[in-house]
């Protein structure tokens, strides 16, 4: 059939300010192409019932106001409540506006149009509404069952004309059937005189067509994602400054690849500033997605992308985009069901107190040596069920792998979402479930006194994460010396929001205590890559309200070069660092390379960094971490393929049954453990290092192995767990010395070379240092009889025994032996410690070991 005038005048001004790329329409089912009735009633619009509410007789008036007096007497508070009726005003391209009333009654649709003023309407000239029907495609009318149609029955587009009220008001009502909403009614306004044939085109100040919604509403900007509206309908809003278009996309079927429903959001009425916004009833559909759709998005625009602010997400398989499947993801349309937090107390630690252990959550429990079913294996109630591994190490804060949704090839540290735990850490992969075993395990941890902390990466994505697609332009850094594929512009305004919406969420819904941020130098850059020395990313994390009372540490590991560099990080005193230094000097020293005066200053608390209003509690000191080598692995492989691993492999290179090097090994490893315990700051332990996991030499991420839980029955897993969980005891019972949250005053520290000597602090030939903790009854509130006297330390890592020179230990005090690392399990720590004779003076210190004494009261002996 031909196309009409009328409907190539629609279509050609549609397609002006519609999608650029033609999208498939998604046919609506039998039941939904209802009938549109447009009649023409005689009725003045003050007396039309748009409220909902008739006009009611003098005596019925009465009798409601009685009934209204008798509640108020009674002490019943009245409210009164008023049916908006939606109302949209628009500007014309004459001068003038349109207003449109929309509202359902009687299971109908109901749309007054009404011309303002009346003088657009000439007393010669006949005004005539031309509309159509669409929903996913702007360009594409919705086929109309009309009385009037054409042979095949039906047409896309109708005509009636306005007619003048008594009043003066010129107006048009049209009758929709419920079935067809939700949907946009698209028009423009045709004036022909009645003399002539000639006709002018009325449209709307952008010389676009009036669009108004029908079966659902503008909704509102804010807040972004998906809101839950009084009157049970949801609240969509979604930023995106590049898509010329966006479509919301409806899912009533979880298994569905094609949506249900799609609608055509219209940048007039559904856009506010850059945010695309609309609110209906979604009782009917189960998930939803976005498709948007800018000037260069090609292919990418017919994707069904993720709502950035999705709380509940689903995985989906799909076809979309390519020939291979690979996951998508939508939002559920249902909310964070409430959790019972009754009872949970946050641990509130102070930094210096913390004492953290990392771990992957799949491979912390996946191994079948976990025992445990095979539905909680890798998953947060696996967690929960060994917080009793925690305890017996002694540590009290859990550092968790990136536990957001990720791309499966790259691995956790390549997001794709910010706002939802991964469905695969979950019994059962539902999100709902999974959400509640992240609290579960939280609320489970936080009973036995430990924190949970959240290992966070905002300065990149996946590649083809959804956040790409929305709007790459504003979430994308471009230019800069990144060389960095989906690199957040973290400090772009919407970005930064989003990135303080996501902490507070994880925050308040799953009460997480601390963040680590993953590549935190990138979080410094600017719009275009520079360096920002007052990046406000950084500094608005600092002074966030919410967030006051949580820990933020920055990690400069970059996980996409794999490697970590040094920067001044602005802190305000509220960012803690990851302290790369720390790691490369202690590994230096214990090979036998490096000067004793670094050694020195990671032992105090690493003053170089963080003396400038921050203070030792704000240093995480590590040994290894989940990337480069395993605590075993520094001790075992030196090639040069990890020459920037700072290892020394004690001899031989990899496995070895040589007993001299075993041994070495092994005392390596208890220096390495008791240098980080010892060490002002924060020691963070990696999981797999307490029973001795390899990688086989590999420093690669993915070369780490799932937690092998019967490694702890083995000697050196029962040893290794035992001295740990001593170090931990220590740190505690001398708070006074080793949990400070302030540097150590010079009257409180003595340094000694060998025979009571200087150190050599500049000369690299030196390899042994000692130092007397003394301690200060006056800090301390408890009684220094209760925690013990003086500390003396003493590292060597030269190859040759030293005879160390103890110094005299205080009045009515005798040295006790608590660590010597050189000695055989089980004698190599003592929690009671073993008293030295009174007449030795000097003892003998084994190469490749160190020392403590703690000095106690004759008493106690």
């Amino acid at each position: 059939m031909a196309t009409s005038p009328i409907q190539l005048a629609v279509h050609s001004r549609l397609l002006s300010y519609g999608s650029s790329e033609s999208t498939k329409l998604v046919p609506a089912p039998p039941g939904n192409r209802g009938k549109i009735v447009c009649s023409v009633k005689k009725l003045e619009l003050e007396e039309m019932n748009f409220s909902g509410i008739g006009r009611k007789n003098d005596q019925q008036v009465s009798g409601r106001f009685h009934q209204l007096k008798a509640l108020s007497e009674s002490g019943i508070s009245l409210v009164p409540t008023v049916k908006r009726v939606p109302t949209y005003l628009f500007r014309t391209d004459i001068g003038g506006q349109v207003k449109v009333y929309v509202e359902k009654t009687n299971g109908k649709y109901k749309v007054l149009v009404e011309v303002l003023p009346v003088e657009l309407s000439d007393a010669h000239a006949e005004l005539v509404i031309v509309c159509g029907v669409f929903r996913s495609d702007a360009s594409c009318f919705m086929p109309l069952d009309l009385n009037r149609c054409g042979a095949d029955g039906k047409s896309s587009t109708i005509e009636t004309p306005f007619v003048q009220r008594p009043s003066g008001k010129v107006t048009v009502e049209l009758d929709f059937e419920a079935s067809l909403a939700p949907c946009y009614i698209s028009f423009y306004i045709k004036s022909q005189l009645v003399t002539d044939m000639e006709s002018s085109e009325i449209r709307s100040h952008r010389n676009t067509n009036f669009v108004v919604p029908v079966g659902f509403s503008s909704g509102h900007p804010s807040p972004l994602g998906l809101s839950f509206l009084p009157d049970g309908s949801l609240n969509f809003a979604l930023f995106s400054h590049s898509a010329k278009s966006v479509v919301l996309c409806l899912y009533d079927d979880t298994s569905a690849e094609k949506p249900t429903l799609e609608i055509d959001l219209d940048p007039y009425v559904n856009r506010s500033g850059d945010i695309w916004h609309a609110a209906l009833d979604c009782s009917l559909f189960k998930t939803y997605g976005y498709r948007c759709k800018a000037a260069t998005s090609g292919k990418r625009g017919e994707l069904v992308l993720l709502d950035p602010y999705a709380k509940v997400i689903r995985s989906v398989i799909s076809r979309q985009g390519g020939s291979e499947k690979c996951p998508k993801y939508l939002g559920e349309l249902c909310q964070e069901p409430g959790y019972d937090w009754s009872g949970d107390v946050r641990p509130s630690l102070p930094m210096e107190k913390l004492i953290i252990y990392r771990l992957n959550v799949t491979q912390f429990t996946k191994d079948k040596s976990s025992k445990l079913p095979d539905d909680l294996a890798g998953t947060f109630s696996g967690i929960s069920k060994k917080w009793h591994h925690f305890k017996d190490l002694g540590v009290n804060a859990m550092l968790l792998e990136p536990i957001f949704p990720f791309e499966e090839r790259k691995g956790p540290y390549y997001p794709c979402h910010f706002f939802s735990p991964g469905n695969m850490y979950g019994r059962s992969g539902e999100a709902l479930s999974v959400i509640k075993s992240v609290k579960d395990m939280v609320k489970k941890l936080h009973a036995n006194g430990i924190e949970v902390f959240l290992e966070v990466v905002f300065t990149h994505t996946a590649q083809d994460a959804p956040l790409m697609h929305v709007d790459n332009t504003s979430y994308c850094i471009k230019g800069g010396d990144l060389n960095i594929q989906n690199a957040l512009n973290c400090n772009y305004p919407i970005v930064q929001q989003m990135i303080l919406d996501s902490l507070r969420h994880w925050v308040i819904e799953f009460r997480i205590d601390g963040f680590v941020f993953i590549n935190a130098s990138s979080l410094l850059r600017g719009f275009h890559g520079e360096i920002l020395s007052r990046p406000p990313l950084v500094e608005a994390i600092a002074f966030d309200p919410i967030l006051s009372n949580v820990k933020i540490i920055a990690d400069n590991w970059n996980p996409v070069a794999n490697d970590s560099k040094e920067n001044l990080f602005p802190h305000w005193r509220r960012w803690a660092e990851i302290n790369l230094r720390f790691c490369a000097d202690i590994r230096d020293f214990l090979r036998g390379e490096g000067l004793l005066s670094n050694l020195a200053t990671r032992l105090c608390g690493s003053g170089d960094i963080f003396s400038g209003g921050r203070g030792p509690a704000f240093s995480f000191n590590y040994i290894s971490r989940n990337f480069g080598l395993t605590l075993v692995d520094l001790v075992s492989f030196s090639s040069s393929e990890v020459a920037s691993e700072l290892s020394w492999n004690c001899g031989e290179e990899g496995a070895t049954t040589n007993t001299i090097v075993l041994e070495r090994r092994l005392k390596q490893v208890r220096n390495f453990l008791f240098i980080l315990f010892i060490s002002l700051g924060v020691p963070v332990l990696n999981m797999g290092d307490e029973c001795g996991q390899s990688s086989g030499g590999s420093p690669a991420y993915e070369a780490r192995k799932s937690f092998d839980w019967n490694t702890l029955k083995t000697g050196f897993g029962i040893q290794t767990t035992q001295f740990i969980s001593f170090l931990s005891n220590l740190r505690m019972r001398r708070s006074d010395l080793l949990q400070k949250s302030t540097f150590l005053k010079e009257e409180n520290i003595r340094w000694h070379g060998i025979d009571q000597s200087p150190p050599k602090w500049d000369d690299p030939s030196s390899k042994f240092l000692a130092m007397t903790l003394k301690a200060d009854a006056e800090v301390s509130q408890t009684p220094v009889s209760d925690i013990g006297g003086d500390l003396f330390v003493a590292f060597n890592s030269a190859g040759d025994s030293e005879c160390v020179i103890l110094p005299p230990p205080p009045t009515d005090m005798v040295w006790h032996r608590l660590v010597d690392t050189a000695l055989p399990f089980p004698g190599f720590f003592d929690k009671k410690g073993t008293p030295v004779e009174d007449e030795l003076v000097a003892y003998e210190m084994k190469s490749h070991s160190c020392l403590l004494f703690e000095a106690q009261r004759l008493a106690e002996t």
